[in-house]
């Protein structure tokens, strides 16, 4: 299978997978999140794969967010869409792979990129690495399971305050947070990564994947958080402060919502 925005390198019993965007700073589109799809579901498949290290190509960012030119002028219908479908399609998709999936956050992780890493079992940085939820200074709210994830990883008053603040924090802040395991330069990020990589290949895959689900379990509500937040997400699209947020983001000025 041929991709266009990922690059699949196996080096069994790992597989390392590359978003290839760098002039858009890996943002994620439609595509990319179909590619990603497509890829995790045959390394799922693939016998030989123990683990996957997911990164971003070059050394600016992981996912640098997603691609909001795709979704400015969408309804509150296609904003529900565009979230429960790639909820289903990649991050909860990664959440729960059997293959364990390590998140290695090479530079800016925001908006959907900070989603895909927290969907990671777990997550290296590179010092110079920055992430955040900035979604709601675009009217809208994060729809990947941000609102989910972020208050498990990093508990509810440091997710609030991030999410509301829409602002981003350092590798050094994420690691205090216990939102990311480890911080090394640049030159060490990869080498880190393959030697976990390596730990985990070691241990059985099928007490692994056991693992995996029973973590997972922990983690689940009678109240589905995830549902609420796609129709919450898809709501924002009808509002004016979304047009006003998208609109300035493309026109590269700063939002003026009202009241602020």
């Amino acid at each position: 299978m041929s991709y266009s925005n990922i690059i699949i390198d196996k080096k069994y019993p790992l597989a390392i997978v590359t978003i290839n965007r760098p002039k858009k700073l890996n943002a994620l589109n439609r595509d990319t999140i179909q590619e990603l799809h497509g890829a995790f579901v045959l390394l799922e498949k693939d016998e030989q794969v123990k683990a996957i290290i997911l990164t971003g190509s070059g050394e600016k960012a992981f996912v640098a967010g997603a691609d909001i030119s795709e979704f400015a002028d969408f309804s509150v219908k296609e904003g529900k869409k565009l979230a429960a479908k790639g909820q289903e399609l990649l991050f909860d998709l990664v959440e729960n792979l059997s293959t364990p999936v390590i998140a290695v956050v090479n530079g800016f992780a925001l908006g959907g990129g900070l989603e895909l890493a927290m969907s990671c079992h777990f997550r290296i940085a590179s010092d110079t690495a920055k992430m955040g939820l900035p979604e709601v200074s675009l009217g809208v709210i994060p729809g990947y399971g941000g609102t989910q994830r972020l208050p498990q990883l990093v508990g509810k008053g440091r997710a609030m305050e991030l999410i509301m603040t829409a602002g981003m924090i350092s590798a050094e802040k994420a690691l205090d947070y216990g939102l990311v395991n480890h911080v090394v330069s640049q030159e060490e990020l990869l080498p880190l990564a393959e030697k976990l990589a390596q730990k985990i290949t070691n241990n059985s895959s099928v007490a692994i994947s056991y693992a995996i689900k029973a973590v997972n379990a922990g983690f689940m509500n009678t109240v589905n958080g995830y549902e609420a937040e796609i129709k919450a997400f898809g709501a924002c699209f009808g509002t004016d402060d979304f047009k006003e947020g998208t609109t300035a983001f493309l026109e590269k000025r700063k939002a003026n919502f009202p009241g602020s």
